[in-house]
């Protein structure tokens, strides 16, 4: 299912590396820097290594800083958010190591937005303190410069920026029963050319699976590429029907995929209909503070209720040297389209934000595959449950990256056996790029129409009759044409979107992100939905 023709010829020689990192994240960052003083690291990025989700966070950081706040807090309302499907040993192991992650990135020069008291921290929905440390509303832009500009000066990690992993190098491509990662091959997409990277160990932080959706706040790389690869080699992957659906993106014709911040609400926005009454009130006791799940059926149930094209969030309250302090990059976009949120309330909709399931990992980012680790977006470590808890994703990138790190570091060296090489001896047809452009386009339009925030049993056996119709179309027609970037995401996002529909029809309940209305009632055992490719060719 889904597999390029078997590799045989090309024109490069193996590259090799001590570690080999696919994505360019926060978590991929992290953990290069932190091998780069001990090995050499490998650092493949689709884009430039700036173009990641991670640089895309606004809010914040999400740990324990402060003294009014404690662990079992932050872990309890962590808990309750991911509606008790959370592993609770994860969920110990990342907050307890928090504050130690943070320190981390103070140590590398992240300027935090500071107040009379020391580090601003701020307060987002589902959280019962503040403990959301920052910089201003671009959090996430702020720690992915200062990494970036560490890891290009470093002469240990080679960056391969225009380059996507195609598939991972196993057991089975060289001829043996051994369930244990080599590397991968990866396309360079300026000139066509894959090549094979040989690694000891190899972390996949590839981020999430925005783009499967037709409405998402994920830049265009979040393909679901990590996820993919790692099924398609042999990994366990859980709770994939867990999207999180933002509950304010943007609503602008010229505003592609801006997300306006939790941290809005969190400092006191309110959302309304457009004759300006309140309706969080109505649907949860703490209004706009509940978590995103409950906050995003409340906007999707009213704009279907009153046929609305969206809602309103209206901060303008809080008075414009308020809202410059600190929301001064939304104000500046907002203004740009036209709309001064210091005067008049922001046009929202829910999108696609966050993949809370993923490749099952355990604390030290092990996957079901020797030698193969993951963090971040990509994962599934049981942090985040049914629902993730506004701002620890970013965390997780930094505790399992480091985590991972550590177990890396503690194994002995390795060598490499002659790994088979890329076959480039295909030629690829100009007016496929048209089709796969079409079927990408098919495939986000029916996953959100009939995989979205509000679900049935009915809309999901569609998907998946269309999902179908999608792979065999990629076996029968494209098997034997060279792969091309846009080739790889769709191949990829099919499976991802069939991992998806697949969960979400396991799960016979409505639990956190997942909602049914053919079973509107949560079970009373918390079980996690997984999923094992185990014909592998």
């Amino acid at each position: 299912m889904l597999y390029f023709a078997k590799n045989t010829l090309t024109r490069t020689a193996v590259q090799k590396f001590d570690v080999l990192i696919i994505g360019s994240g926060l978590a991929g960052q992290s953990a290069a820097l932190r091998l780069a003083p001990h090995c050499r690291v490998a650092l493949v990025s689709k884009r430039s290594l700036e173009d990641s989700a991670s640089g895309w966070a606004q809010g914040g950081i999400a740990a324990v800083l402060d003294s009014q706040d404690s662990v079992d807090a932050h872990i309890r309302d962590t808990l309750v958010a991911g509606a008790w499907l959370n592993d609770e040993a994860a969920t110990r192991f990342v907050v307890e190591n928090g504050g130690r992650a943070i320190q981390w990135l103070i140590d590398q020069g992240v300027p935090f937005t500071k107040d009379a008291s020391g580090y601003h921290l701020t307060r987002e929905g589902g959280h019962s303190a503040r403990r959301v440390i920052h910089v201003a509303d671009a959090t996430g832009f702020a720690v992915q410069n200062k990494l970036t500009r560490q890891v290009r000066d470093n002469p240990n990690i080679t960056v391969f920026e225009d380059h996507i992993a195609i598939d991972l190098i196993t057991g089975d491509k060289l001829g043996n029963e051994e369930k244990r990662c080599y590397g991968a091959y990866v396309l360079n997409t300026i000139d066509g050319e894959v090549i094979t990277i040989g690694a000891t160990n190899t972390l996949l932080a590839t981020g999430g699976a925005g783009k499967v959706y037709l409405y998402t706040t994920n830049p265009d790389t979040s393909t679901g590429d990590g996820i993919a690869m790692a099924y398609r080699a042999g990994c366990r992957v859980a709770n994939m029907e867990f999207i999180q659906f933002h509950p304010t993106c943007l609503y602008h014709p010229q505003a592609k995929s801006f997300l306006i911040s939790e941290a809005v609400r969190g400092e006191g926005g309110l959302l309304k209909l457009p004759d300006g009454t309140r309706f969080m009130p109505d649907h949860d006791e703490r209004a706009e503070l509940a978590p995103r799940d409950i906050v995003a059926r409340a906007i999707d149930f009213e704009m279907k209720k009153r046929g609305l094209d969206y809602v309103f969030l209206d901060i303008s309250h809080k008075g414009e040297e308020f809202i410059l302090t600190h929301f001064p990059n939304i104000h500046a976009r907002c203004l740009e389209l036209g709309i001064d949120i210091t005067q008049h309330p922001i046009p929202v909709v829910p999108a696609a934000h966050y993949t809370c399931g993923g490749i099952v990992s355990d604390l030290t980012g092990r996957t079901d595959l020797a030698h193969l680790y993951v963090a971040g977006e990509a994962s599934c470590t049981g942090l985040h449950g049914a629902n993730r808890l506004a701002s620890n994703s970013l965390l997780e990138c930094l505790v399992f990256a480091e985590a991972a790190v550590n177990d890396i570091l503690s194994q002995k060296s390795q060598s490499l056996p002659p790994l088979p090489l890329w076959d480039e001896s295909r030629v690829t047809d100009a007016d496929e790029e048209v089709v796969i452009s079409h079927n990408w386009d098919e495939l986000r339009r029916f996953m959100w129409d009939y995989v979205g925030i509000v679900r049935t049993t009915k809309r999901l056996k569609r998907a998946k009759h269309r999902i179908g119709l999608l792979m065999r179309e990629i076996d029968e027609f494209y098997a034997n044409f060279r792969v091309s970037h846009d080739l790889i995401e769709l191949r990829n996002l099919v499976v991802t979107a069939d991992l998806i529909v697949r969960c979400a029809m396991r799960r016979r309940e409505s639990r956190g992100l997942h909602f049914s209305r053919d079973y509107p009632e949560m079970a009373g055992t918390a079980k996690n939905t997984v999923l094992r490719r185990t014909r592998l060719r």
